[in-house]
C-alpha cells in the first residue's frame, strides 16, 4: 500500500488529466509557493503581468520557457488560498497534450522546487484544510469511477456533504444527551436528573431506526455502485459464454464447442436502462476428472451463492434428464435469488418438441418461487432484448431521488454496523436501568463511530489506505 506523506506545505505537482495524448492536458501545482514557482517558467504573452499578481479565479494566456526556450502556448488558472480545491494556492496549467509537453513541464517544475505528488494527495489536503470532510474525499473518487446514471448520483450527493450534514446531526442529537448524563455523574451524591430519561429513549430509538435504515440502504447502494451480480450458469456447451459476450457486447469468452471450455469464472459490467450490472460467467456444471476443471465447477457454485440474479442457460437439445440432474443442485442454492431459466438454442428446436420444452419449463418453474422461464439464441441474438428487460426488471433498483441518502462505501456500512450495536445497548441500558456511566459510555461509542465515517475520528492508516487508492493528479 502506498503511503502519504504529512509534508501538506510542500509544493506539489501532477499531471491532472488521463495519461496519453490528447488535445489539452492539465497539469495542476499547489502548496505555499505554487503561484511563485510557477511564475520561474511561465511568461504572459503580450503583457507584463504575472500569476504572482494576478487576481484569484482568472486565467492568463502565455508560454512556458525553460530558458530561452518556448516548451508550450499555455492558460494558467490561478486559485488563491483558501479558496481553492486543496485550500491552499493552486495553479492549473493548460497546455497542449502531447506526452513529450506534458513531461517537460513537469520536470521544470520538479527543478523549480516542486515534489511530484502522491496518490490522492490533494483530495487529502483538501481533507487537511477542512474543505470536506472524508466521506465527501472517498465521493470524489466514487464519481471519477461512476458508470451510470445512479452511481453518478449518489456520488452527487454525497460530495455535497448530504450524507454528512445527516450524520452530523445524529452526533449533535446524542452529543446534548451524554453532555447532561456527564454532568448528572458529577452531581451523583445530590441525586439529580439532567437528562430527561423518556426524551433520551424517544431518541434513541429514532436514531437507531435512521442508523438501521442507513445500513440497509448499503444493498441497494453497493449494487449500484458495483454493479447488481448475475451469474450465468449451466451444463458445458449450453453457450454460457455466448450469451455473455452478447450482453456485454464484446468478445469477452471464448467459445468452443469443446466441453470445459470455460475452467474459470469471467466478469465483465454493463449498463441496462440505467442500472450497472455485473455478469458473471462461469464453468460449465458436468461430472469431470479433470482438477482444474472441477475447481471451476465449484467456483460456480460459490458464484450461485453470491448472486442477486441467476441465468440458468439450459440448452435446448439437451435430454430431459440432464437438465434434471443439475435442477437438484441449481435449484436449491438458488431459492433465496432471482432465477431466469433461459432455454437456450430455441432455433434448433422443431414445432415438435417445443410442447415438450415448454412443459418442463414450466416444471422447473413451479419449483422455484422466483423463477421465470425465457426462450432464446444466444448465437443469433434471438430474444436477447426480452433477456435485458427481464434484468431489468428483475433487478428491483428503487428509483433515488436527489435527496435519498444510500450507503454504497463498505467502510460506512462497517462503521455503522457499530454504531447500531453501540445505540442497541444504549436503549437496553435505559430499558433495564443500567447505571448512568456506562449508558454514557455507549453513547460515547456510537458518536465515535458515526464520527469515523467523516474523518473526525481517523487515524494516518485509515487515512493513508483511503487516499492511496485515488489516482495521481487527484
Amino acid at each position: 500500500m502506498a503511503t502519504i506523506t504529512n509534508h501538506v506545505n510542500d509544493t506539489i505537482c501532477a499531471i491532472a488529466t488521463p495519461a496519453g495524448s490528447g488535445g489539452i492536458a492539465v497539469i495542476r501545482v499547489s502548496g505555499s509557493n505554487a503561484i511563485q514557482l510557477c511564475d520561474t517558467i511561465f511568461a504572459a504573452r503580450n503583457s507584463n503581468k504575472t500569476l504572482t499578481t494576478q487576481p484569484a479565479n482568472t486565467t492568463l494566456y502565455g508560454h512556458i520557457y525553460d530558458n530561452n526556450e518556448i516548451i508550450d502556448e499555455v492558460v494558467c488558472t490561478t486559485f488563491r488560498a483558501p479558496h481553492s480545491f486543496t485550500g491552499q494556492d493552486t495553479i492549473e496549467i493548460a497546455c497542449h497534450g502531447s506526452q513529450y509537453i506534458q513531461q517537460r513541464i513537469i520536470t521544470l517544475l520538479l527543478s523549480a522546487g516542486c515534489r511530484l505528488a502522491e496518490p490522492g494527495e490533494y483530495t487529502r489536503r483538501a481533507f487537511a484544510s477542512g474543505r470536506i470532510d472524508l466521506s465527501q474525499a472517498e465521493a470524489v473518487a466514487d464519481l471519477i469511477a461512476a458508470t451510470s446514471a445512479a452511481a453518478h448520483r449518489l456520488a452527487i450527493n454525497q460530495m455535497r456533504g448530504q450524507f454528512s450534514q445527516r450524520l452530523a446531526q445524529l452526533r449533535l442529537q446524542l452529543l446534548e444527551f451524554v453532555s447532561l448524563i456527564e454532568l448528572e455523574l458529577d452531581f451523583s451524591e445530590e441525586d439529580v436528573q439532567f437528562a430527561d430519561r423518556t426524551r433520551l429513549n424517544n431518541l434513541t430509538q429514532e436514531i437507531k431506526q435512521e442508523i438501521q435504515r442507513l445500513t440497509q440502504s448499503f444493498a441497494v447502494g453497493n449494487a449500484i455502485k458495483n454493479g447488481i451480480p448475475v451469474a450465468i450458469v449451466g451444463e458445458t456447451n449450453a453457450g454460457k459464454s455466448t450469451l455473455l459476450n452478447r450482453l456485454v457486447h464484446d468478445e469477452r469468452a471464448l467459445v468452443s464447442n469443446i466441453h470445459g471450455t470455460t475452467r474459470d469464472v469471467i466478469e465483465d459490467t454493463i449498463t441496462l436502462g440505467g442500472t450497472l450490472f455485473r455478469f458473471i460467467d462461469t464453468a460449465g456444471i458436468r461430472d469431470t476428472n479433470d482438477t482444474i476443471e472441477s475447481m471451476g465447477i465449484e467456483r460456480t457454485f460459490n458464484k450461485l451463492q453470491q448472486c442477486e440474479i441467476a441465468i440458468w442457460l439450459i440448452d435446448s437439445t439437451t435430454p430431459t434428464q440432464q437438465i434434471e440432474e443439475l435442477s437438484q443442485r441449481i435449484i436449491p442454492q438458488s431459492l433465496d435469488k432471482q432465477l431466469i431459466i433461459a432455454f437456450n438454442k430455441a432455433d434448433l428446436i422443431d414445432p415438435t418438441q417445443q410442447h415438450t420444452i415448454q412443459t418442463l419449463a414450466q416444471q422447473l418453474a413451479a419449483r422455484h418461487p422466483h423463477a421465470t422461464p425465457l426462450y432464446l439464441s444466444a448465437k443469433n441474438d434471438t430474444e436477447i432484448d426480452t433477456l435485458e428487460h427481464k434484468l431489468i426488471e428483475t433487478a428491483h433498483i428503487p428509483t433515488t431521488e436527489g435527496s435519498d441518502i444510500i450507503v454504497t462505501n463498505a467502510r460506512h456500512y462497517n462503521a455503522l454496523q457499530q454504531a447500531l450495536e453501540a445505540i442497541n445497548r444504549v436503549a437496553d441500558g435505559l430499558a433495564n436501568n443500567i447505571p448512568t456511566d456506562f449508558v454514557a459510555q455507549d453513547i460515547r461509542e456510537t458518536m465515535h463511530h458515526l464520527g469515523e465515517i467523516t474523518g473526525e475520528i481517523s487515524t494516518d492508516d485509515i487515512l493513508g489506505s483511503i487516499f492511496s487508492r485515488f489516482c495521481i493528479g487527484k
